[in-house]
Parts: structure tokens; C-alpha cells; sequence
């Protein structure tokens, strides 16, 4: 049976919509944006739109970025760097 419009998943989303689906403010997205931050972007006509998908890996790679959700990047468990000399 064919998918009425109701069953079918949205793949893009305005920026409110994002900032909705990311837990912030839509101010916080349009700031990144304009600052080339934050997850990609792009224009449909006249409005700035988000792919799902894209939300979804941008936010995976914030986790893996992060010292916090990725033990590997623990400072902690890292061996420590020897020191290089300055010269004047």
C-alpha cells in the first residue's frame, strides 16, 4: 500500500524546525550559520533548510569529538609529550 503524506517522513527542516530537533534555539542555529558553524546548511528558495540525515551525523560527530563521550580522547589516558625547547 502506498505511504500517505502523513506516514511519510520529512527529510529536510527549516531552522526552527532543526533547532526543535537539536534541543536549541533557533537564534543559536541562525548565529552558527552565519558564522560557519554548527551543522550544514543550505537555501531551498528563501528558506534555510537542514537535512535529517546531516543533523544526525553532525551530531554523532560532536559526541566523537568530544573528550567527554570519547574515551580515546581522554587527556588523561594520554601519555604524556615531551617538551620542546623554545629558542630566542
Amino acid at each position: 500500500m502506498p505511504q500517505t503524506s502523513s506516514q511519510h517522513e520529512t527529510a529536510f527542516l527549516s531552522l526552527p524546525q532543526a533547532a526543535t530537533y537539536l534541543g536549541l534555539s533557533p537564534n543559536t542555529l541562525y548565529i552558527w550559520r552565519h558564522r560557519r558553524q554548527g551543522p550544514p546548511s543550505f537555501r531551498m528558495g528563501r528558506r534555510v533548510m537542514y537535512r535529517i540525515t546531516v543533523l544526525d551525523e553532525w551530531v554523532r560527530a560532536q559526541e566523537l569529538s568530544d573528550s567527554w563521550s570519547n574515551p580515546s580522547l581522554d587527556p588523561i589516558l594520554q601519555k604524556p609529550r615531551a617538551r620542546t625547547r623554545r629558542v630566542a
